[in-house]
């Protein structure tokens, strides 16, 4: 029997995506008519927080996008950033490649510089994430952008996704694996400038992994092995030049 691939909650036979593999070159279906204002699009809108723990301003943004987060057709992640841990708190969240992450947008969204809390919306455009009028809104605009992404589907057994095909961005795309854990996190702040206060994030990030490169043409790809129990694991295709995401979707805990 084929294995059977879960995508946005359906359950897909594997030879869809087979069948896609011997028409590699084709191109990809249209996602349907462009939604009206307020309509829920199949392919959701990724919000990413960079944020810190000895962050005067984070608390606020992290409400914000813990507002989000349970919204439908939006996908929250949480990157905790290393680069204030000088104030007198080491985020306990924290990693280097988070802070790196976050500065790979800086050249596309022409920022000269990047500080927290920041949100960065469909890798397309940031807004600071204290800001609850500018974030809505850009998380409504960016709903409606997306014509023809690239569909992405997981194996039932949870260990492969598959991307389809699609029209590649100039200078390639890449698959990246990005692992959270889904819900709100309480840590005590022990010192810095945020000393005393409990600060609350969600879906708090562990690790992002590149998974290979996409090129147009429909593909299967390896996702991270050992996943602590209770990770979720949300797959971007994004753009190697303008760091746009073309599509994104989430294999829940296992």
């Amino acid at each position: 029997m084929v294995p059977a691939m879960r995508t946005r909650g359906w359950i897909i036979p594997a030879a869809v995506l087979v069948a896609a593999s011997v028409a590699a070159g084709t191109s990809a279906q249209p996602a349907g008519p462009r939604a009206a204002a307020g309509d829920v699009r199949p392919e959701p809108v990724i919000v990413e927080l960079f944020t810190a723990q000895g962050c005067t301003g984070c608390p606020e943004a992290n409400a914000r996008v813990e507002a989000l987060a349970d919204q439908p057709g939006v996908i929250a992640l949480t990157y905790a950033v290393d680069y204030w841990d000088y104030l007198g708190w080491e985020d306990t969240f924290a990693r280097p490649e988070f802070a790196q992450r976050q500065r790979a947008y800086r050249r596309p969204l022409k920022l000269r510089a990047v500080g927290t809390p920041q949100v960065v919306i469909d890798g397309r455009r940031q807004v600071p994430g204290a800001e609850e009028a500018a974030l809505k809104v850009a998380v409504e605009e960016e709903s409606l952008r997306r014509i023809f992404p690239p569909e992405i589907e997981f194996r039932e057994a949870g260990d492969h996704v598959g991307v389809g095909s699609g029209r590649a961005p100039a200078g390639g795309a890449e698959v990246v694996a990005v692992v959270y854990r889904p819900g709100p996190q309480s840590v005590e702040i022990e010192g810095g400038d945020n000393r005393g206060q409990t600060v609350r994030q969600v879906n708090v990030v562990s690790a992002v992994r590149s998974l290979g490169s996409w090129t147009g043409r429909p593909a299967l790809y390896a996702l991270p092995a050992g996943l602590d129990p209770g990770e979720a694991v949300a797959v971007l295709v994004q753009a190697r030049a303008d760091r746009s995401i073309l599509n994104g979707a989430v294999l829940p805990p296992r």
